[in-house]
């Protein structure tokens, strides 16, 4: 202490070196530190082999798992897809179905348009029938190329045929000429003949032309029709006839009593339409 009192510079010197030194072992130990931490860690083979392996699990898993989404995702079943579409659940409103109410409503509405097209056709035609004087023969008489019309069906005609007296009387005396004592039906049927064939491009163009064509009727021939008196079921056949009523088809244009008949060449080239009493009609 004596010395540092005798001499001051002495304890500068000494301070400054013992602060040097301090320096010194700071500065050192900071080196050591970053020499550390720049040191590469040293693995052993064991240790890598078991940081790759733990890699590789991972990396399979993961490799797995992804193949297992896509595949998910690829073969996804239909049904769970049809499931999921929508359907009406028990319970479920209309408001909660638009689409199916609109589909329903509209099929109805078409629906109901079609019955009600029917059904009005069926009142117009019931009418035009209830209009209609069954108990009189028609003035006119009408077609289409294949088929007599009925009077409440004369809008769908080609073309017409007025009916005279004479005429009207000509079919009342070849029905009765061909057909007494037949069923009522054979009569209606002997008169569709007649107007089957004034309708065909086959036959001649009036109703008496056909009645007396040659070597077609045979009452004609052989004088019967002019003996016969029309009784009533023969006129009320042939106004029923000339209204629409039908016993035979509009193809059917000839017709045979076979017992009777001595030429039999329409029933060996001709197609048998129906047999009626005694006749048998062909097509």
């Amino acid at each position: 202490m004596y010395i540092f009192r005798q001499n001051r510079y002495v304890a500068l010197l000494i301070s400054a070196i013992l602060v040097c030194s301090g320096s010194i072992s700071l500065l050192w130990g900071r080196m050591d530190n970053s020499e550390n931490r720049a040191r590469p860690i040293e693995l052993s083979s064991n240790s890598i082999s078991v940081i790759v392996k733990q890699q590789d699990r991972n990396l399979s898993a993961a490799t797995i798992d992804a193949s297992l989404s896509q595949e998910r995702r690829i073969y996804r079943p239909i049904v769970p897809l049809i499931s999921m579409l929508p359907m009406k659940k028990q319970g479920e409103t209309k408001a909660s179905q638009p689409y199916q109410l609109l589909f329903t409503r509209n099929w109805t509405a078409a629906e109901q348009a079609l019955v009600q097209e029917k059904t009005a056709k069926a009142e117009a035609s019931a009418q035009a029938a209830e209009a209609i004087d069954m108990s009189h023969p028609p003035n006119q008489i009408y077609f289409t190329r294949t088929e007599l019309l009925s009077q409440a069906d004369k809008d769908q005609a080609t073309r017409h045929y007025v009916l005279t007296d004479e005429e009207l009387h000509l079919l009342h005396k070849i029905v009765m000429a061909e057909a007494e004592g037949e069923p009522y039906e054979g009569k209606v049927a002997v008169a569709n003949v007649v107007l089957n064939r004034l309708r065909s491009a086959n036959y001649p163009d009036t109703i008496k032309e056909v009645i007396y064509q040659k070597s077609q009727f045979s009452p004609v021939q052989n004088g019967r029709m002019d003996r016969v008196t029309p009784n009533e079921d023969s006129i009320r056949a042939v106004t029923e006839a000339l209204h629409g009523r039908k016993e035979v088809s509009d193809d059917t244009y000839y017709f045979l009593a076979l017992s009777l008949a001595t030429d039999l060449t329409v029933a060996h080239t001709k197609s048998k339409s129906k047999e009626i009493g005694n006749h048998t009609f062909y097509k």
